[in-house]
This record gives structure tokens, sequence and C-alpha cells, in this order.
């Protein structure tokens, strides 16, 4: 159970008063989820989401209000919040953040096709387009300065073997990726989703109908959003990639933003880093930081085998 601040019809008719969206018929508790409470709420007009934010830091909403807002207008596959009656967007609901969305249509994606791959990959390549003359700015959380001040968090706790992994992936990486002083070898830059996986999007068959979840959407390289989604996307049990998936994304992507040289560079570079920030932050919720509420952590083995795969195997993008 995903809802860790349960709401009554009374509570949520009451909020409803503030927006134009007619009478509460409906309210269901959303089990998925590991960070916010959310509800599927069915008024007599329409099928909406509420999401009231648990944790995190308050002051940040107006970033993902204002990114959404931004990428609805251009015509991107996202909710935008609703606003009330007011032009309010941000809310307050039993003493929490509250956000109320359109509910999109369709399911999560278990085992993606490659015209479900290569839908996702013409999505992310036009948000990505778009999102670098996005104005607002919330520096990456989790970059490779996130990884260098956690990861002794954990070094306790893992085997010899884990612990040389994870030292030797960070010192190649962080060389391969270190910033240059000319400016042709920076990396694209703008606004991300952040956690791109296949359970934050809906289809309905092929046909992407939607992205969701940008709370952890922040500035920065493009081509680690790109990265986290081939991850997840394209990876087979032991880490190592599905190469039609893996074509998929990348060509429906540089359709739509092609690669700067630098990126094409240091791709497996960027590949691997991404394993490796969601084999520590798994790591840091099983052993440093366990969540408040009763769910189960997602296995960290899944991403240390990527790590592995990626370091074995380094894979080139492809060209433009």
């Amino acid at each position: 159970m995903a809802v860790f601040t349960p709401l009554t019809d009374e509570q949520v008719s009451a909020f409803l008063e503030r927006f134009d969206v007619g009478q509460l018929e409906k309210l269901e508790e959303v089990a998925s989820g590991t960070e916010n409470s959310t509800f599927f709420v069915t008024t007599d007009r329409y099928r909406l989401v509420l999401t009231l934010f648990e944790q995190g830091e308050v002051e940040e909403l107006p970033f993902f209000v204002d990114l959404l807002t931004y990428l609805d207008q251009h015509q991107l596959p996202i909710a935008s919040p609703l606003r009330d009656r007011q032009g309010k967007a941000l809310q307050l609901l039993v003493e929490r953040p509250a956000l109320l969305f359109p509910r999109l249509g369709g399911s999560h994606p278990e085992h993606p096709s490659v015209a479900q791959c290569a839908a996702i990959g013409d999505a992310l390549g036009q948000m990505h387009r778009c999102s670098q003359g996005f104005s607002g700015s919330r520096p990456n959380p989790r970059d490779l300065r996130w990884i260098d001040a956690n990861m002794p968090k954990v070094m306790a706790y893992l085997s010899d073997d884990d612990r040389q992994l994870m030292l030797d992936t960070f010192d190649t990486i962080e060389e391969q990726l270190a910033p240059s002083s000319r400016s042709s070898n920076e990396l694209p830059q703008g606004a991300l989703h952040g956690d791109l996986f296949r359970d934050n999007t809906m289809f309905e068959g092929d046909s992407l109908s939607g992205l969701i979840d940008f709370y952890n959407g922040c500035t920065g390289d493009l081509l680690f959003d790109l990265a986290i989604v081939i991850n997840d996307w394209c990876s087979d049990a032991h880490g190592e990639l599905d190469i039609e998936r893996y074509q998929a994304i990348l060509n429906a992507y540089q359709q739509q933003r092609p690669l700067t040289a630098r990126e094409r560079q240091v791709w497996p570079a960027m590949l691997t880093m991404t394993a490796l920030r969601y084999w520590l932050s798994r790591l840091l919720v099983i052993y440093v930081d366990p969540p408040a509420h009763s769910l189960t952590p997602k296995p960290p083995e899944q991403y240390r085998d990527m790590v592995k795969a990626r370091v074995n195997q380094p894979v080139d993008a492809l060209s433009d």
C-alpha cells in the first residue's frame, strides 16, 4: 500500500469545490508508488488523479508545476496540473501539499515492444528538444557528486568484490565524464524527467498516452535522462541490452534530437553512471535510509549486474 495519508469522501468533496470539475462520485486509493499518496478521483464530469506529497522539499514543488505547464504548452504527452477557480495549481489538503491532474488512459508496459520503445524514444527526444528552452532550474540531485558523497555509506554492507566494482566504476566514469574547459565538450543541457522508467509511462497498445511522475525532474545533462530510459527499457534479467529495443529508442530519439559528438563519446560512461546511481540508491534504501512506511525495497542486485554488464560490454551510441 502506497497511500500514507488516507482521505475520506467528505474531505475530497470539499477539496473539489475549489475547482470546476464536478461532484465526487468515487474515490480510490492507488497502491503503487513509494513516496507520495495517490488517489483516483471520479466525478460526474472527469477522471482525475489526486497526489498528496508526503516528503521532499515543499519549496521545490513550484518547479514541477512550472515544468509540467511548460511541457503541456508545447504539446508534450503529459498531464498538466489543474488550476482552481483562482488559477492556482498547488494546493494544501490535510496539511500536505496537493496537486490534481487529469487521469491519463492506458497502462504501464511491463514488457515493452519495439514499437513502444520507438514511441518513448520519440517522445523523450521531443521533450528534450523543447526543454532546452525551459527557464526553470533545479540541479540534478543524483549526479556524480551525489554518488561520490553517498558511496562511503554503503561500503560496509558490500562484499569485497562489489566494493571494488563500485569504487573502480566510479573512478572510471568520473574521469570520462569530467567537464572540460572547452565549450565544444559541454553536454547539452535542459529539463529532465529524471526517472522515466516503464511504470512512469502510460500506453494504449503501442501508442504512448502519457508521461507521468515528474517528481525527480531537474535540469542537467539531457544524456542522463536518455541513459536512464535505455537501462530500464532495454535491459534483460542479467543487465545486458536487447539490441533491437535499444536501436528503436535511439533511432527515434535522434530523429527529434541528434546526439552531439561529445555525447556519443561519453555515452558508454553515462549508461554506466546511471546504472551505478540506481544500484547505490537501492542500497541506501535497504541499509541506510529505509522508508518510513512498510514498502518492499527494490533489489539492488539488478542494477549491480547492470553495472557489470556496462563495464564488461560498453555500447556505442548510434550515429545521427
